[in-house]
């Protein structure tokens, strides 16, 4: 049990106590419970949806919720995305965007990306009625997490030297896919039937898409390439619904 709680310690803010996650060797292995973090992520974010509904108007329970979505990874995944936009939108060399990744100062790009995914994650959330919204909210954090296991599964680690995310090299395997997308589509398919199909699909182009994008700019992932895989794809199951409900494709 240890790489799932190592994978809940990596991936959340939830406290755990000593020695149930283990060390880096657990840490390594932890992927494959990555996409069961997403879920569990999803459950209780749909679980304070339906409390702030019951309480708020949706626009205000919508923004509150993805606050939360936020907060529970400590603003992780966020702030890769952050610097990935800052380093990918710099129009520099490969070793140069690698530099202006790793400095800690957020600049305008990864400003811009920041509130960019914010409000429009917001505004699709928003636009979601009830029950659909509770399942959306649910695929979320899932497709998140399985883009990260996808990412590390396909690219290799662009840094020479070794960072935190560079443990999960060793322990990657193809096999690793089959299990990400057996859980994607199983959820999809659970929480919107034909619907969550396609949004299990859009979610893994996004996935495949931001990987060729990262292999081209960079030869491989970072940390914090791998946080704004997360970011991105999170908003694909959001898209999908959203867009099937207005074509009349999706109902309630």
């Amino acid at each position: 049990m240890k790489p799932f709680f190592a994978a809940l310690q990596f991936l959340t803010v939830v406290p755990l106590p000593q020695g149930w996650s283990g060390d880096q060797r657990a840490l390594s292995k932890s992927v494959t419970f990555f996409p069961i973090i997403g879920l569990l992520i999803g459950i209780s974010a749909a679980a304070i949806d339906i409390v702030l509904n019951a309480l708020l108007p949706q626009l205000p329970a919508s923004v509150i919720v993805v606050i939360y979505l936020m907060a529970v990874s400590g603003g992780f995944h966020m702030d890769g995305l952050a610097d990935t936009a800052d380093g990918f939108f710099s129009s520099r060399p490969r070793d140069k965007i690698l530099d202006i990744m790793r400095d800690s100062r957020t600049g305008a790009m990864g400003v811009m990306a920041i509130v960019s995914v914010f409000v429009l994650k917001v505004s699709l959330l928003a636009g979601i009625p009830s029950p659909l919204r509770v399942s959306t909210l649910i695929l979320m954090p899932v497709a998140g997490r399985c883009a990260l296991t996808v990412v590390m599964t396909i690219l290799p680690y662009a840094r020479q030297e070794g960072g935190l995310a560079s443990l999960f090299q060793s322990s990657r395997s193809w096999h690793q896919i089959p299990w990400v997308l057996v859980v994607l589509i199983a959820s999809s398919w659970i929480a919107v039937q034909w619907t969550g199909i396609v949004a299990a699909a859009f979610s893994v182009f996004v996935m495949l898409a931001f990987s060729a994008y990262s292999r081209q700019k960079i030869g491989g992932f970072t940390g914090d390439t791998l946080g704004a895989a997360c970011e991105l794809t999170e908003l694909a199951p959001a898209i999908v619904v959203l867009i099937s409900l207005k074509i009349g494709l999706a109902t309630w």
